[in-house]
């Protein structure tokens, strides 16, 4: 496993052991005080360290190296895992929204104690710093299972601040109905969430263009050896992208020349894209 992969895969260790912390403190407290909001909120906080322990196996599986089965690599089993992710979002949104039409067919007035709103703001400041870092870390290490369980634990946030709000309306007057107003808001806020996870990591999986075709055409003109270029196609992720293309050069050119250039374009791809690039190039003759 290399440092980049062995970074990821210690995030997300120190992401799931306060996860877990988090939902154990949620738990023990909704007994204490006989809150069943606060319980159950803890158990959803649970879902974020499941996600955790599949990031930790979708990294363990990308990780391999390349073997006669897989030329590529195994790096798209990181893409694989952001879509359980995506699909864990989908499950709670589905959740959040029957609970909440449950609540609007046998309403109920939740108690609410100082108490139990100081412990929600505390938890909520906790997961939003966790979010925060998480998703820097991915932004940093170029992860997608970083940045997307960074959206997943945020839909834990958005659960927790539509239960504090929910609190804080009752508090101040208004009907329980608002519960289940906020609580709709934020399955729909969770749902596209889960969409935009899903969108992103499936243009990975069917090979969506990964670089605009003007960018590469620019770099190319730099090189006089260079008469035209075509049929530019390009695939990959936000680590590692693969070029292929056909470049129009003077026929006379000798094979280390055109070695040369060839590596020399995908040096500077790769500095321009600031990202691993995988360069094959058709050389055409000029005639």
């Amino acid at each position: 496993m290399d440092n980049r992969y062995k970074s990821i895969s210690k995030v997300l260790i120190i992401i799931f052991i306060a996860n877990i912390i988090i939902a154990i403190l949620k738990i023990i407290l909704g007994s204490i005080t006989n809150s069943v909001s606060l319980t159950a909120d803890g158990f959803h906080s649970m879902s974020d360290g499941f996600s955790n322990i599949i990031g930790l196996i979708g990294i363990k599986l990308a990780s391999k190296p390349v073997d006669d089965n897989h030329p590529y690599g195994h790096k798209k089993f990181e893409t694989l895992s952001t879509l359980v992710i995506a699909g864990m979002l989908l499950w709670i949104s589905i959740k959040v929204a029957s609970e909440s039409l449950n609540r609007f067919i046998n309403p109920a007035t939740p108690e609410i104690s100082t108490q139990y709103l100081l412990l929600l703001i505390l938890a909520i400041g906790i997961n939003i710093f966790i979010t925060k870092y998480e998703y820097r870390k991915g932004v940093k290490l170029k992860s997608e299972i970083l940045k997307s369980d960074a959206i997943h634990t945020k839909s834990d946030v958005y659960v927790s601040i539509g239960v504090l709000l929910t609190m804080i309306f009752i508090k101040l007057g208004f009907p329980p109905i608002i519960d289940v107003i906020v609580s709709l808001a934020i399955s729909v806020i969770i749902l596209h969430a889960a969409y935009e996870i899903f969108i992103d990591n499936c243009d990975v999986l069917v090979d969506k263009r990964a670089v605009d075709e003007d960018v590469i055409k620019n770099i190319l003109h730099q090189y006089s050896q260079v008469e035209g270029v075509h049929k530019i196609r390009s695939r990959g992720r936000i680590d590692e992208v693969f070029i292929d293309m056909h470049i129009l050069t003077d026929p006379n050119m000798s094979i280390k020349q055109s070695h040369d250039m060839v590596h020399s374009i995908e040096e500077r791809l790769k500095v321009h894209l600031e990202k691993n690039v995988q360069l094959v190039v058709h050389l055409e003759p000029l005639l």
